[in-house]
């Protein structure tokens, strides 16, 4: 059946079997530093080639598709950055986001997505293939390093949903922690914040090191292992979920949102930042699109919606999370408190 609203047309398929193309350009467009080069007035491909270690023609098409695309203007011959461009993908800037290809283009999240037809037949990803959610993924440490740029917004607005009440000591659990940005944001704006950070050895040493460059190497501190085997310590003030509940199938969320409350001070908080789609699960689109990440990346993930975090906080002990939507990027957070 379908709903004929205008005569039919082939291009949203043309754009969707083409689409790694496009993925391709960008990251090479990332790889040669093409931005940064054309923002630091590098505006022809004869000017590029030294900076950018590349062919005058291979430039040329690339820049061309650049522009195609949105990410460039060209007059004259000449290219320049569109207002986006210069924000997010110009080294310089001091909200680059090219580094994020490193994990959103990752080889093993590709070589996913290209066996999706054999993980839909499943229903879950084959038994033989690495498991990213294994001990020690790689890809992870890809991950802290890629996407810290990204978070940053999102670190701020969550450290002002909840906040020490007095000058004493207040302990924040950040629980796969990645790039730390989440713990760090609180350490920095709150002297008496005591961070530690959970996740694999080498994931750590990725959040130390953004600690260190944010002058709060003191309040952070590392607990290495798994969120499901290691203990916790505590009881902590606040506790981070930040991108985490997502990997797993209900009754393993709610394994985990269990042991967050246990770690809890009476009265202490959980932060839940998360994909949440609405209940038809097909708005909004980033959220809802998330579900078919979860598909081709984990064994049991998916993208919950609010009524399925509710059944689960409140099946680990909690009360029903409040859900707060935040004025930008295509997550929500859920507070919780013991």
């Amino acid at each position: 059946m379908t709903t004929a609203t205008r005569p039919p047309n082939p291009s949203l398929f043309w754009e969707h079997v083409t689409a790694y193309q496009r993925s391709a350009a960008i990251r090479a467009a990332i790889d040669l530093d093409v931005f940064t080069a054309i923002g630091e007035g590098a505006d022809t491909p004869s000017a590029m080639a030294p900076r950018c270690q590349a062919s005058e023609r291979g430039l040329r098409i690339l820049a061309d598709h650049l522009t195609v695309s949105g990410f460039l203007t060209k007059a004259d011959g000449r290219y320049a950055l569109t207002a986006d461009s210069a924000m997010f993908l110009d080294r310089r800037s001091p909200a680059y986001l090219g580094a994020m290809t490193g994990f959103l283009l990752h080889e093993g999240q590709r070589k996913n997505f290209w066996e999706l037809t054999d993980t839909i037949r499943r229903g879950t990803i084959p038994a033989e293939r690495p498991d990213a959610l294994g001990a020690e993924h790689p890809m992870w440490i890809d991950f802290a390093k890629s996407m810290a740029g990204m978070m940053a917004p999102m670190a701020e607005f969550l450290t002002g949903l909840t906040a020490p009440q007095s000058d004493a000591p207040y302990r924040v659990l950040d629980i796969a922690a990645g790039h730390g940005l989440f713990g760090i944001a609180f350490a920095r704006k709150y002297p008496q914040v005591d961070v530690t950070a959970l996740d694999w050895p080498a994931v750590l040493a990725v959040a130390h090191q953004n600690a260190v460059k944010a002058g709060v190497a003191e309040q952070h501190h590392l607990l290495p292992g798994s969120a499901f085997a290691t203990e916790f310590g505590g009881p902590y003030d606040l506790i981070l979920l930040t991108n985490i509940l997502h990997h797993f199938d209900p009754a393993g969320c709610v394994t985990l949102i269990q042991k967050v409350r246990e770690a809890l001070a009476p009265g202490g908080q959980a932060l839940t930042l998360e994909f949440i789609p609405n209940p038809d699960r097909v708005s909004p689109p980033e959220a809802a699109s998330f579900s078919l990440t979860m598909l081709a990346n984990t064994p049991a993930g998916d993208a919950y919606t609010y009524a399925e975090y509710d059944e689960m906080f409140q099946q680990a002990g909690f009360g029903s999370p409040e859900l707060i939507e935040p004025p930008f990027g295509p997550q929500r957070v859920l507070r919780s408190q013991k």
